[in-house]
């Protein structure tokens, strides 16, 4: 959508707010071209009338920012005569824009990054050679890296999202266009080459417009699973072998080309909660565990079946011009007998062809894996052994450059993904897992007990191995099916295809306890009655974070749980929530609480010689969270929430520098090369005071006050959001990462940053502003935390939550909004005085230009959100046209507030 006629003050706020360096002209090229064709795309498609009211929505929300008051009450009347399939339409042009421009933004950090990596004088932060650089500066020998690089484990786990399921094709069809736009500015291009990129462009852009986004049906899981599953079939299963590539290289490029024999440990791993979410989801049963983990390995055994194939007609050496090893040809001999009718079908050429002829017979197995079919793969284990006598033959026989890098590319993915492709989870509640075990053991009054009480009958139940006393209900009778059924998956699709069982909001040993009592009703025991499976409590709240160290020291103390651990090689993971999520306490203090879990269960771990792994979630927005705590371990376990996986694993590109990032901070926390300072007891005691006052005033809101959760639900689209939800609890809860995307929706973002205005002004007055300052540049943990306010800050636009607020009704806004935005302005006051700026954002220009950029093409949507949900509303939220136009706008505000990572 091009910039059309503007009036002269609208050009001199564009001028003077926009800025691109340099090195972003691509982008700035880019964007405009992409913005130019959607514009035709709209008036071939949608006519006259919606090109016009598209262009029209968007030079009044310019002029409206601008303060042009004409502007402002033109588009107020334009939007109330809008009718709802002109709004729906709408939304869609400039949701369509996003998705363009966020693939635009792709490829040009990909751009960014591949001019560092044709300048060998310099190295991009966080890649990989510059962390191998790092680490052989600092005295790092090939010997100690090994041992390094065997502790580090990268694991992302994938969950769902709210509201956003985007079809497989849109996916691809976005990946296409990046493809094309990356394609631009190839030199080597003709003219006639450029225009039919141009049209390749024009071509996917048009078929998205006319592609329904969202299944007009409710979502199931396994709707969620295909969406995650496009990410891995299509993305990181083929970036895998290249990021280890790369980092071998790095290797050689900076210890030496002797260096090569150098083996690299697989560090990378996937899990996912999708399918095993028993606490978020009502209708989850055993036949979904089995479901998800079956679809999962249908889906890799496909990608090494294909891809056997392929290195069958690459390898195609003749044993009459070379040698190969005797066991290639004893493997071909046991598979000719084992397989006599694929033998028969080999052409008689192929026959002095033995890499061909293995492969072949190799893929014929995989079949018979996924056939369930005489001779089956037992593991991925024999299938990785089989294509090691290959590398192994073709390493000896000058193989280097005739196959043996695609060999090992395979052989890395069979490590990596295994027979099940994404580890799975398991989740419930701890009050769940209690009220199970009560019924079972007779007890009515089981959950109101002491939990010392519960603590020695679970005890004394696991020591003796005791049966439920009475026949289990409905609901015990699944949670011990679903013991029953990790059991079985793990037998079916290897060890790694069930990850933990997480307990959620665990507030004693005795809810770990239940886990492990039902899981040996379910007769999960190894031959010595051990329970051999990781029972992780998460902790979710600020009580619980602040418990999370004491119940640690207690469970790991336990006569019982000692054994338990021992089982599974001293190995335990504790899940600490988001920060950025929790709806009890504000962020200050959420932050705070788990910084403080982080530092004493690091030392409980440590002291009991336990290898462990500290599980979190990344911040929605700023992408941070935490991120780097708790890591030193070389664990980083991390959640991936629905909006960011496109953003982080939508291109091979961008996904190979997501993992390159992460190994380069998990590899340098490990090594001790993040030079962090330790917080002075002055520092820990102000944050003290600053995370108990924020939390103070955000409780205040929040629960304090009469009628808040009737104007939060006013405010935001929770109720659009809930749409969309998939067989979600039933309860009245509004689970954590909704309350989050809800705020973000209606631009106010109130979660991440109230309270801290309030606080950073108590004290920069009681300790002055050089001692909090100091706070800001020395202490990591606090420079994170005023960073990721400082974003959320930018992102937020009180004026356009303004509006939403007055969806609430004058009385409940003229109570509310004038207190939100109060704190928000003394936020920004804070975070600008402890920064020694004027604006926000003054130390990152990019982001800054972003938010500028999409300002103008976020702001209408929202308008227009806010006048479907009062049509809505009004009618009793049961027009289904308003419904389809209303969560179209969820979407589209989803990807105009998507930040850079």
């Amino acid at each position: 959508m091009p910039l059309k006629k503007q009036n002269s003050s609208i050009q001199k706020y564009v001028r003077q707010n926009i800025q691109f360096a340099q090195k972003d002209e691509a982008l700035r090229a880019d964007v405009h071209a992409l913005g130019e064709m959607i514009g035709e795309m709209l008036l071939e498609q949608g006519g006259e009338t919606l090109y016009k009211h598209v262009e029209s929505v968007r030079q009044l929300a310019i002029g409206r920012r601008a303060n042009n008051l004409d502007d402002q009450n033109k588009l107020d009347l334009l939007l109330k005569k809008m009718s709802t399939s002109a709004a729906r339409d709408v939304v869609r042009a400039f949701s369509t824009y996003f998705q363009i421009v966020n693939t635009a933004e792709q490829v040009h950090r990909i751009r960014r990054r591949r001019d560092y990596l044709r300048d060998r004088n310099r190295r991009q932060y966080r890649s990989l050679d510059e962390t191998i650089f790092q680490l052989h500066d600092s005295g790092f020998s090939l010997k100690s890296l090994s041992s390094l690089l065997n502790k580090i484990v990268i694991e992302s786990v994938f969950t769902r999202h709210p509201t956003e399921i985007t079809r497989r094709t849109i996916l691809r069809k976005q990946q296409n266009i990046a493809h094309h736009v990356a394609n631009l500015k190839n030199p080597e291009l003709t003219p006639l080459e450029l225009d039919a990129c141009m049209e390749n462009i024009r071509s996917e852009i048009t078929a998205i417009w006319q592609t329904e986004e969202i299944p007009e049906k409710g979502t199931t899981v396994f709707d969620e699973l295909e969406h995650i599953l496009f990410f891995l079939t299509d993305v990181i299963y083929e970036v895998i072998p290249s990021f280890y590539q790369q980092l071998e290289k790095a290797f050689v490029d900076i210890y030496g080309e002797d260096e090569r024999l150098f083996e690299i440990p697989t560090m990378i791993r996937f899990s996912s909660w999708i399918g095993g979410d028993m606490a978020a989801t009502d209708d989850m049963s055993s036949r979904i565990i089995r479901g998800t983990l079956e679809r999962q390995r249908s889906l890799i055994l496909d990608l090494y079946y294909q891809d056997c194939l392929k290195l069958a007609e690459k390898l195609s050496q003749s044993s009459n011009r070379i040698q190969v090893d005797d066991n290639v040809f004893g493997l071909i001999n046991k598979y000719s007998r084992q397989f006599p009718e694929h033998l028969g079908s080999i052409s008689q050429r192929y026959r002095n062809m033995p890499y061909r002829l293995l492969l072949r017979f190799i893929s014929q197995r995989l079949q018979e894996t996924y056939d369930d079919g005489a001779f089956p793969y037992e593991s991925d284990k024999d299938f990785v052994n089989d294509l090691e006598l290959i590398e192994k033959s073709l390493a000896a026989r000058k193989g280097a450059n005739a196959g043996l890098k695609e060999v090992k590319k395979l052989i890395r993915k069979v490590k990596t993904f295994g027979f099940h492709f994404l580890t799975l989870d398991v989740r419930q509640n701890a009050s769940e897992l209690q009220q199970a075990v009560g019924y079972c053991l007779n007890d009515n009054k089981w959950q109101s007990e002491k939990r010392s009480y519960r603590l020695k009958k679970l005890r004394y139940m696991l020591e003796k191995n005791a049966s439920p006393i009475i026949e289990p209900n409905n609901d015990a009778k699944r949670l011990i099916a679903i013991f029953q059924t990790i059991s079985y998956c793990r037998r079916k699709f290897g060890p790694n295809a069930i990850g933990v069982f997480l307990v959620r909001h665990c507030q004693g040993v005795d809810d770990v306890l239940a886990a492990l009592l039902i899981a040996k009703w379910a007769d999960m025991n190894d031959s010595n009655g051990n329970v051999t499976i990781d029972v992780a409590p998460e902790f979710d709240t600020n009580q619980e974070l602040r418990q999370a160290g004491e119940l640690l020291t207690e469970l790991i103390g336990d006569p019982f749980y000692q054994k338990n651990i021992a089982a599974r090689a001293m190995r335990q993971t504790v899940m600490l929530s988001n920060a950025e999520s929790a709806k009890d306490c504000s962020t200050a203090l959420a932050r705070w609480r788990m910084q403080q879990a982080h530092n004493q269960l690091n030392l409980i771990f440590s002291n009991a010689d336990i290898d462990y792994t500290l599980f979190h979630g990344r911040g929605s927005l700023s992408g941070r969270s935490g991120f780097s705590d708790g890591i030193a371990c070389g664990h980083l376990r991390i959640m991936e929430y629905g909006e960011a996986t496109n953003d982080r694993y939508g291109i091979q590109g961008i996904a190979l520098r997501s993992l390159e990032k992460s190994f380069s901070m998990v590899t340098t926390a490990t090594a001790n090369l993040e030079n962090l300072v330790s917080p002075k007891k002055t520092w820990t005691s102000i944050m003290d005071q600053i995370g108990s006052d924020s939390d103070d005033i955000y409780q205040e809101l929040i629960n304090g006050k009469e009628n808040f959760s009737k104007y939060f639900r006013r405010v935001t689209p929770i109720d659009v959001i809930e749409l969309k939800r998939i067989s979600s609890k039933n309860d009245s809860k509004i689970s954590d990462i909704s309350w989050v995307f809800a705020w973000a929706q209606s631009r106010f973002l109130l979660p991440q940053w109230f309270g801290i205005g309030t606080a950073l002004e108590k004290a920069i007055l009681e300790k002055g502003i050089e001692s909090i300052r100091e706070m800001s540049t020395q202490w990591a943990f606090f420079t994170r935390l005023i960073d990721d306010v400082e974003v959320a800050l930018a992102i937020a636009d009180i004026d356009i939550a303004e509006l939403y607020s007055a969806l609430a009704g004058e009385h409940l806004h003229h109570h509310f909004f004038p207190l939100i935005k109060n704190e928000y302005n003394l936020s920004v006051k804070n975070i600008l005085k402890l920064r020694n700026k004027e604006n926000l954002l003054g130390q990152n220009l990019n982001l800054k230009r972003s938010i500028i950029l999409r300002n103008p093409y976020v702001d209408p949507i929202s308008l227009l959100q806010i006048e479907l949900l009062r049509r809505w509303r009004s009618g009793g939220r049961k027009e289904n046209k308003l419904q389809t136009a209303l969560i179209a706008s969820v979407n589209g505000i989803s990807r105009g507030l998507q930040s850079p990572v």
